[in-house]
C-alpha cells in the first residue's frame, strides 16, 4: 500500500526550528521579498546568502524529532514517499527513504540557473563563489516568483497514494496546498494540525494535534 506524507513547517517547529509564520518568526525579522524573493536575490544576494547560511548554522543544533522518526518506521508496512515544503534536512536524517523536497534544500547550493547543484552540508556559502558556468552560487531554495519543479513530481505521487497524510501545514501555501486534490476519491486522507485549517472539498480526517502527538495517533490507527 502506497502512502504519501506531506509534511510542512509545523513538523519541523517540534525540533526547535523557526517558522517563518509563528509568532516571533524569520518573517518579522526579514522581510519576505528580501530573503524569500527571487527579486530580493537580485537586490542583495550577499544578504541572501548571508540568510541561509545562518540556517544552516541552526540546522546543525536540531534533530529529528518523533514525528520525523515514526513517518520513517512507516516504511516497514507502507510504500512512503515524503512530499515536504520543508527545506531542512530532518526527514533525511530521521531515516526516510524517498523524499520530495518542494522548496528546495539548506545543504545544497546552486547556479543561478539551476543548471548545476552541489551538495555543502552544514558549510557557509562564501558571498562570490562561482558556478562552472561563471554564475554566483546561490542556495537551493525555490524563492517567491520562482516555479515549483518538482511539484509534477509530487502530484504524480498523490495520484498512485491509497493513504495520503498532511502534517505540520495549514494548506494555506499554494501551490503545494492543492496537493491533496489530485488524491484519488477511494485514497483515505488524514491532516494533523493543531491550528484552524482552510475546509477542503473532500472527506479527510482531522487530528487537531501537532506533529509529534498527531503522528502517535495515526500509527494507532494504520
Amino acid at each position: 500500500m502506497k502512502l504519501v506524507v506531506f509534511s510542512g513547517a509545523g513538523i519541523s517547529t517540534e525540533s526547535g526550528i523557526s517558522t517563518f509564520r509563528d509568532s516571533g518568526g524569520l518573517w518579522e525579522k526579514y522581510p519576505i521579498e528580501q530573503v524569500a524573493s527571487i527579486d530580493g536575490w537580485h537586490k542583495d544576494p550577499e544578504l541572501v546568502i548571508d540568510f541561509y547560511n545562518q540556517r544552516r548554522k541552526q540546522l546543525v543544533t536540531v534533530a529529528p524529532n518523533e514525528a520525523h522518526k515514526i513517518i520513517a518506521e512507516l516504511e516497514k508496512d507502507f510504500q512512503v514517499t515524503v512530499i515536504t515544503q520543508n527545506v531542512d534536512d530532518l526527514h533525511e536524517r530521521a531515516g526516510s527513504s524517498y523524499i520530495i523536497h518542494l522548496h528546495g534544500e539548506l545543504t545544497k547550493i546552486c547556479s543561478e540557473n539551476k543548471g548545476f547543484i552541489q551538495d555543502i552540508g552544514y558549510r557557509e556559502l562564501q558571498y562570490g563563489e562561482k558556478a562552472p558556468d561563471g554564475s554566483l552560487m546561490r542556495p537551493f531554495i525555490v524563492w517567491f516568483g520562482e516555479q515549483v519543479p518538482m511539484m509534477n513530481a509530487a502530484i504524480q505521487e498523490v495520484v498512485q497514494a491509497d493513504y495520503m497524510v498532511i502534517v505540520g501545514t495549514s494548506l494555506n501555501v499554494y501551490p503545494a496546498a492543492g496537493l491533496c486534490h489530485y488524491a484519488s476519491v477511494k485514497a483515505k486522507l488524514w491532516l494533523i494540525d493543531p491550528n484552524e485549517t482552510q475546509p477542503i472539498d473532500r472527506k479527510i480526517n482531522i487530528i487537531k494535534e501537532k506533529a509529534t502527538v498527531g503522528m502517535r495517533i495515526l500509527r494507532e490507527e494504520l
